[in-house]
């Protein structure tokens, strides 16, 4: 094939494909990074206060930093006496403390006892050695996720807690578990279980698991999670200190939350909620994401359901992705832009393609979730590895129309880990073409 035929051949597929335009840097691994998959399960953070400094972290223990927007990265390794043990979910609170939650590995206890908390005020110095709620004996503390109140700056964090990680025996056991933060994470309350029905310990459909907080309006707190008796909610009105005598079932997840995935070692489709705190129209209403195979083993979809009534009530399932494709897509993560109320997600695509190549898409709803607009924003597409794991979700954060998606990729055996320079005017823009 000649040059000009190659040329005229990258032309016509970037035509038909849809170019991506948007910026993308890619975080450079940390130097004394060892963990054979670093870089997958990210979470990424926006200071409120200055949407200038942000940060990030990936498995196992990776710590990223920028203060320009995210055109550069610091990279480095955190630890704690703890031990640093994977699934990170960074967050700043109003004052601009960030927080770097993990899981643990105590020398001197049990594997995964514990959730630490470590924090800094500034994100180019180090972090705190840790804190964390009390540990139950050796029962394993996993998949935690956190809210901050913006108007008392109380941390709030639920998790799964597990008799027997990977138990077959009936009487092992998964629950959800709460605790919460009054002087930003000096310490922490006694860890209360807020779900009355119970899990098993394989950490399949049928365990406990994604228990993520929100706040609402005036102050209550919400945790949606899924399991065997599908999606669920737990609410209290007085931070934490009463639940509802039962949780509240929401819907069934199709297929359950552990997916099959062509090409993934692992995929799941844990539910994410979010509260729209913004002055819009659509102020206090609950948003609840997840993925699932309603359509079909073979066309997982991104889905949201909605509450404007505290919970009460749930709207039918809404499909966020816009494709016919009967495609997959997979791994969501959403976030809401507190100062406009705009709903963002981030999920890996596959409606371009029959095979196991896949991109990168965010989608927006202005509207609250009742259109959606679909951006790919990879450039490129990657084709993961069966036998290597993947992690099992991405991240996205928006504050002020500052958006920042982040995922990870796979080229010639590496993973590596990318932010997407989003912003507001830009979508709008790429939508119009």
């Amino acid at each position: 094939m000649s040059f000009k035929t190659i040329v005229v051949f990258l032309f016509l597929c970037s035509y038909s494909y849809g170019q991506s335009n948007f910026e993308l840097v890619q975080l450079k691994k940390p130097r004394k990074a060892t963990y054979a998959t670093s870089q997958i399960e990210p979470s990424i953070a926006i200071d409120p206060n200055n949407t200038s400094l942000m940060a990030a972290g990936s498995v196992l223990n990776d710590y990223y930093y920028s203060k320009d927007g995210g055109k550069s990265w610091v990279s480095k390794s955190i630890k704690s006496p703890y031990g640093v043990w994977g699934d990170p979910v960074l967050m700043f609170d109003t004052k601009g403390r960030l927080y770097y939650f993990h899981l643990a590995s105590y020398k001197k206890s049990t594997h995964l006892d514990r959730i630490v908390c470590q924090t800094t005020d500034n994100v180019c110095e180090n972090f705190t050695d840790g804190s964390f709620p009390e540990p139950n004996g050796i029962k394993v503390q996993d998949k935690q996720w956190t809210v901050v109140d913006p108007t008392t700056n109380v941390i709030y964090m639920t998790w799964t807690e597990f008799d027997d990680y990977g138990s077959e025996k009936p009487r092992d056991s998964s629950r959800i578990v709460f605790s919460k933060s009054l002087d930003q994470g000096t310490s922490w309350s006694s860890p209360i279980v807020i779900s009355s029905y119970l899990g098993d310990c394989i950490d399949d459909d049928n365990t406990v698991e994604g228990a993520v907080p929100a706040v609402g309006k005036d102050g209550e707190l919400y945790v949606t999670w899924t399991g065997p008796k599908g999606l669920v909610m737990q609410k209290s009105t007085d931070e934490g200190e009463t639940w509802l005598e039962n949780e509240k079932l929401i819907g069934p997840q199709f297929g359950g939350w552990t997916l099959e995935i062509p090409g993934i070692y692992r995929a799941n489709g844990l539910p994410i909620l979010k509260c729209d705190l913004s002055n819009g129209p659509n102020r206090g209403t609950l948003y609840l994401n997840w993925c699932d195979q309603k359509n079909g083993e073979m066309d997982t979809d991104v889905w949201i359901m909605k509450s404007t009534d505290g919970g009460d009530t749930w709207s039918e399932r809404i499909k966020v992705n816009q494709d016919n494709s009967k495609n997959h897509q997979f791994f969501t993560w959403m976030t809401v832009d507190q100062s406009s109320g705009y709903l963002y997600f981030i999920y890996y695509d596959r409606r371009n393609h029959e095979d196991t190549k896949t991109d990168v898409y965010v989608s927006v709803s202005r509207d609250g979730g009742i259109t959606f607009v679909d951006s790919r924003i990879s450039h490129s597409p990657f084709t993961p590895k069966q036998s290597l794991f993947f992690g099992d979700y991405l991240n996205i954060d928006a504050v002020k129309g500052v958006i920042r998606p982040i995922w990870p990729r796979l080229d010639n055996g590496e993973i590596s880990l990318w932010v997407g320079l989003l912003s507001e005017e830009e979508l709008k823009l790429e939508s119009n073409k």
